[in-house]
């Protein structure tokens, strides 16, 4: 069960990403340690402002952004956005493909925000490796998908895309059977999101 700021931030008008954001810090603050969160996909950084908002001073935020525009705009947030700045000593912008940046710590959370479904199979299979492998013991894995996509998808997709929607989803039905801890609904976001949670063993 969530409580505290994690719970806080679910109450307020968020998206899926800063949901699953929420969740994962929630989840790694309860247990009281000094948190280590990789973020993967970060965009324009919505979850990295719900992110930074709830680091303490011991913890820290790995930001992985493979797009060097999205990069430079986080970059540019870190002195501007209020949220991010108040955490700036705190977050690392990484840029670079999350299978292949160099990472130096092991993390308590993992938060993706990276769009599984434009993924091959194999891509998707090599990019939860990698975050398993970067998470400590215990460590919580979450990621995120909008409720109604995938129907919308197979009217539109022709059989090859089809078919590797379907790849895809098995791919993450069986990391979920192998580490899944449950997933949660935000119903509020628009079009409602389920947010996975995955636990590293």
């Amino acid at each position: 069960m969530l409580t505290g700021v994690g719970q806080g931030l679910l109450d307020e008008p968020v998206d899926g990403q800063a949901a699953a954001g929420g969740q994962a810090s929630a989840v790694a603050l309860d247990v009281g340690l000094d948190l280590a969160v990789l973020e993967a996909g970060a965009g324009t950084g919505p979850v990295t402002r719900a992110l930074a908002g709830l680091l303490r001073p011991a913890d820290h935020l790995d930001v992985v952004e493979i797009n060097p525009r999205f990069v430079e705009a986080l970059n540019g947030a870190l002195r501007t956005d209020a949220a991010l700045a108040a955490a700036a000593d705190r977050i690392r912008i990484l840029p670079g493909s999350i299978t292949e940046v160099p990472l130096d710590r092991r993390y308590d959370a993992v938060v993706s925000g990276l769009p599984f479904t434009n993924f091959a199979p194999d891509e998707v299979r090599t990019v939860l490796d990698r975050y398993l492998s970067v998470l400590r013991p215990g460590g919580h894995l979450t990621y995120f998908a909008y409720l109604g996509t995938a129907p919308a998808r197979a009217l539109v997709a022709g059989r090859s895309e089809a078919a590797r929607h379907r790849a895809v989803a098995g791919v993450l039905a069986e990391y979920g059977k192998r580490y899944g801890q449950g997933r949660s609904t935000v119903w509020r976001n628009l079009p409602p999101a389920y947010v996975h949670h995955l636990r590293a063993p």
